[in-house]
């Protein structure tokens, strides 16, 4: 029996303890989660959403997890698209939680083996995924043998972010990745109460660019500005304490963790025959979503 990988043991655990979170936030229109999803992919809105999901009858969510944002897309697609969510770890979980979503089928799979078993699809998204594989090209290539003519994917990866916040990041790593998931949990609980702390400050700083650091100057909140520059010590209040940590776990544990530049990503895309419509690059990761023509 081929042995469990590190990545692999992260997101079981992950999502074995975790089966529902972000699930609400994702679906709710006024959460800073759905607004983030969208607008990183050009949608100001979810009427935009609809309007772009319309005439995608075969969509497939590639690394769906617990199945969050796949039952984001069949909520506002066609009634009569078929939505196909795959993943290697999660899929009891996903389909747990998806089975009384019409037109929805989960399947387990490893986006590095072929997956033409599947079929072919109007709109593929694959999000948080690409950066966690051993070969984050060829499952992307993988997932681009799978579209139709003018079908389109939309990926996000981790960006490469300024060298304190790297260093930092995989020095905790490098501390937590081997542990079991209740003494990662117990690292992570610490980062969440410090990210808690300083957002409760609400503390505005102005800092002046600081270009060796590869800092920006601007007007920052506190914890945004250490979240950026820093270290991931992700907090939000819309979520519990304990979902704000399993987030900062989900960041430090997996040692498979990639982050890039644009022009590392859009060959990607030349490579494919793929036209980008649609680039979004934040303090976070790189969102793009090319069109096959």
């Amino acid at each position: 029996m081929k042995e469990e990988t590190n990545v692999a043991r992260s997101f079981r655990e992950k999502w074995e303890n975790n089966p529902d979170i972000a699930f609400s936030q994702t679906l709710n229109e006024e959460s800073s989660i759905f607004k983030w999803i969208l607008e990183r992919n050009g949608f100001n809105n979810a009427d935009q959403f609809k309007l772009f999901l319309a005439d995608k009858k075969r969509i497939l969510d590639a690394g769906c997890g617990n199945g969050r944002v796949t039952a984001l897309i069949q909520k506002y697609a066609n009634p009569e698209s078929q939505i196909l969510g795959i993943d290697l770890v999660s899929s009891p979980v996903a389909e747990k939680n998806l089975k009384n979503y019409p037109n929805v089928k989960i399947n387990k799979a490893d986006l590095l083996n072929k997956l033409e078993e599947f079929g072919s699809f109007d709109f593929i998204y694959c999000q948080e995924v690409l950066h966690h594989t051993s070969d984050p090209q060829k499952a992307f290539k993988n997932l681009c043998n799978l579209l139709n003519k003018n079908g389109e994917i939309a990926i996000y990866v981790y960006k490469k972010k300024a060298p304190v916040r790297e260093y930092v990041d995989d020095y905790v790593r490098d501390i937590i990745s081997p542990l079991s998931y209740e003494e990662a949990m117990n690292i992570c609980n610490q980062i969440t109460e410090f990210g808690k702390v300083l957002s409760e400050q609400k503390i505005s700083i102005r800092i002046p660019d600081l270009d060796v650091l590869e800092i920006k100057g601007g007007d920052y909140d506190l914890q945004r500005f250490i979240y950026h520059f820093f270290m991931k010590c992700f907090w939000n209040p819309e979520m519990s304490f304990s979902d704000n940590s399993v987030i900062n776990y989900d960041w430090y544990h997996p040692q498979v963790c990639s982050r890039y530049t644009v022009p590392e990503i859009v060959p990607w895309f030349n490579n494919e025959g793929l036209q980008i419509v649609q680039e979004n690059v934040d303090f976070y990761g790189i969102t793009i979503r090319g069109k096959r023509l």
